[in-house]
């Protein structure tokens, strides 16, 4: 059921759903999120079965403040420490030694735990009246569309499942993830964050995986070693049921017309203008925004779903990098 999140009421039902051991749809900036009590590895488990995810796969645990992260870490690097001034409550997840004997099922077995604070006002309002971190991926079966409403919840999970609205997802694709285990931060995940303003916030250069890698294999220099598993690094994932390509719109507007009014059941998400010779055939005009493609991307995903098409043409993103999130989840989704 879906109950509104600005209600004390609501807020105060799932909680108590989540100290009994039950699950919890609710909202961030990011995506929605399906909750469970983080040290409760039998709850956490009914996470894993609900979305039919694999169970060494670890979760997000969502905290009310920093200071919470104390609970659930043993050490927090400096420069770990500077990130989240800067970027909590926000769409940043650090991930940080784990406390022994705390949130081991949330963490997939690992030695190593992912933490954010999120700034949604009905998260923090829900995360406080649960007084415990809430293990929360996307809520949406494993490796599909993530959810940015709660109507998508709902269709996601039915009607059994107690889901706090607080409206469309402000910022529409999942958090950046910077590794903070080994030493120097890695970017696991992009988000909305840039690698500049993760940076500058930190105060030293933010490696990705190829840097680290590249790193082991020069004699002489320091290792940061393998990377932790983490929440929508697989190759495939973020995936609609419809057939994901990406394209440059000189190749969508050729494949559009040698198909012509034949082209049927294939929806287009485009920046550039482009004509469209069936009546079968949807089209979407992409912003020109990073920000603003990255809010709408989900539910235009899902909307294409919802309107039967069988492949999805989607344009070349720019090369600048505050697309990186937005090209992330893309490239995942056509992998699949």
């Amino acid at each position: 059921m879906i109950r509104d999140g600005s209600d004390p009421a609501a807020i105060l039902e799932a909680a108590r759903v989540i100290r009994a051991g039950g699950l919890v749809g609710f909202p961030t900036e990011t995506v929605y999120g399906l909750g469970a009590d983080a040290a409760s590895d039998s709850a956490v488990a009914g996470i894993f079965a609900a979305k039919g995810r694999p169970s060494d796969h670890p979760l997000i645990v969502h905290v009310a403040d920093a200071a919470q992260v104390l609970e659930y870490a043993s050490s927090v690097p400096p420069f770990a420490a500077r990130l989240m001034q800067a970027f909590w409550p926000g769409p940043l997840t650090v991930i940080l030694p784990r406390k022994p004997g705390v949130a081991a099922a949330a963490a997939g077995g690992q030695d190593s735990i992912g933490l954010r604070c999120p700034s949604h006002p009905v998260a923090l309002a829900f995360l406080k009246a649960c007084a415990t971190g809430v293990a929360g991926p996307s809520a949406n079966r494993f490796g599909r569309v993530s959810p940015t409403t709660a109507g998508h919840v709902a269709e996601e999970f039915g009607d059994a499942l107690l889901v706090l609205d607080g409206g469309p997802c402000a910022v529409g694709i999942e958090s950046s993830i910077v590794d903070c285990t080994r030493g120097r931060p890695v970017l696991l995940r992009p988000g909305l964050l840039t690698r500049a303003q993760l940076e500058a916030a930190c105060g030293e250069p933010v490696l990705d995986q190829d840097d680290g890698q590249q790193q082991d294999a020069v004699p002489g220099e320091t290792t940061i070693g393998a990377a932790p598993r983490a929440s929508g690094t697989l190759a495939s994932h973020y995936a609609p049921n419809a057939r994901v390509r990406l394209m440059d719109a000189g190749a969508i507007q050729t494949a559009l017309d040698v198909l012509g009014a034949q082209a049927a059941h294939i929806a287009v998400y485009a920046r550039s203008i482009v004509r469209i010779p069936s009546t079968q055939v949807l089209y979407r005009r992409m912003p020109d925004d990073a920000a603003a493609t990255a809010q709408q991307l989900f539910a235009v995903l899902r909307g294409f779903d919802a309107q039967g098409v069988k492949l999805i043409w989607i344009e070349h993103l720019p090369s600048d990098p505050a697309w990186d999130g937005v090209r992330d989840r893309l490239q995942r989704a056509a992998a699949s």
